[in-house]
């Protein structure tokens, strides 16, 4: 069943599991079996973004439904895939630990220190999400750079000055692909802006008429560095162990884990603000059954990430490294053009232009989607945090707690 279908399936079953049984016996055992399913969708979901595509006869009638079904490890599509899928765990999660429940639950140990931890997460993470949408925006940079260079090259005759033209452009692109990630990809020199703060800030702006969020925007400082927020976030992720683990504190850490996750291949994938250091990986207890497609994630992007270290590429985003090996290789074509060309090289020097072009062309149809995508996940956060927050204070109301 495909996530947005059993996704429904299963927030209609809560609420109405809710609704039916909020006074009778046996709550806690449907209370349980909504916390293992929520656990089997969150681990059906990451081993699917596990899979590799299959090897197919192209000339067999279920080959094209079977390549679509897969895309290549953190390329723009893949991460769309990514984003769809932890907007699907984060409507679940919000449904096991709000959906018709007491809300004074939750602010009960351990609930009471886990939650919070939890909405500090999510913070951290629309930070993250702001320096990924400005790197999408260098990425769209190097795609107009290359769409540059194959226009120029794709001219027949093919002369001096369609070469230098390419040239130029080739060696901004290669430039920028390799650019030191401790400058800060895109930003040297200036300081962002931000959309976004702590409590008290866009949320206490929160527009009850029309829904909407006011932006705080401030400058923050140039030494922010994505790899610290994603270790900031992942430093205090442990998991529930004894009779926490088989209550709500379980689906608090799953989404926690979840959430940490997708910032950190997001990081890695795109380029934005000081990576270096990025850990390749963040402890994920191995014996958790719904984390072992998530773990093969991490030992995949890890190594990847390992070899970016060495040679200083901008991001692992699939797209971006096919372009830096193109794009070298069509400079060291330009330097070395003399005209005639030989017939061999004529037809391997089209081939890369063509794939380039390709690439270009994927970017042009990819990267508005998932910039798109990105600004939803960041405010489907917003929304979710607020609405946990509500539920806090409504539960230090009633107890006389203090909520935060």
């Amino acid at each position: 069943m495909p996530a947005t279908e059993y996704q429904g399936s299963f927030l209609g079953r809560i609420s109405i599991r809710r609704n039916q049984v909020m006074s009778m016996e046996g709550n806690h055992e449907q209370e349980l079996e909504d916390l293992e399913l929520f656990q089997k969708h969150v681990a059906d979901r990451f081993t699917l973004l596990l899979s590799s595509p299959p090897e197919t006869d192209p000339t067999t009638p279920t080959a094209a439904a079977t390549t679509t079904t897969t895309d290549p490890l953190l390329s723009i599509s893949w991460l769309c895939k990514l984003l769809d899928m932890f907007l699907c765990c984060e409507a679940e999660f919000k449904a096991v630990l709000l959906m018709g429940r007491d809300t004074s639950q939750i602010s009960k140990p351990p609930l009471d220190r886990l939650v919070p931890e939890f909405l500090d997460r999510t913070v951290k993470a629309l930070d993250i999400c702001n320096a990924i949408i400005n790197g999408v925006e260098s990425v769209r940079h190097c795609q107009k750079l290359a769409e540059i260079a194959v226009s120029a090259l794709e001219q027949k005759p093919l002369g001096d000055g369609q070469v230098k033209r390419a040239k130029k452009a080739l060696s901004l692109l290669v430039t920028a692909l390799v650019v030191d990630d401790k400058d800060g990809y895109g930003y040297k020199g200036t300081e962002r802006t931000w959309s976004f703060g702590r409590r008290g800030g866009s949320f206490a702006n929160k527009d009850r008429g029309n829904g909407q969020f006011r932006s705080n925007s401030w400058n923050v400082a140039k030494n922010w560095s994505a790899a610290r927020q994603i270790q900031a976030m992942s430093s205090n992720l442990v998991a529930p162990r004894g009779a926490e683990a088989s209550g709500l504190a379980s689906p608090v850490f799953m989404m926690s884990t979840v959430i940490v996750f997708v910032m950190w291949a997001l990081v890695a994938a795109i380029p934005c603000q000081d990576r270096s250091g990025l850990a390749t990986h963040f402890p994920v207890p191995k014996q958790l059954q719904w984390a072992q497609g998530m773990i093969g994630l991490q030992e995949k992007i890890g190594e990847e990430w390992k070899k970016k270290e060495k040679k200083g590429a901008a991001g692992l985003l699939e797209e971006m490294q096919r372009m830096e090996k193109l794009g070298q290789n069509l400079v060291d074509f330009t330097e070395a053009f003399q005209f005639p060309m030989e017939e061999e090289r004529v037809e391997e020097v089209e081939g890369q232009v063509a794939e380039l072009g390709e690439i270009c062309r994927r970017m042009e149809e990819g990267l508005v989607p998932l910039q798109m995508q990105i600004r939803e996940v960041f405010h489907r956060i917003v929304r979710s945090r607020t609405e946990i927050l509500d539920a806090l204070d409504h539960a230090g109301r009633v107890t006389g707690a203090p909520i935060m």
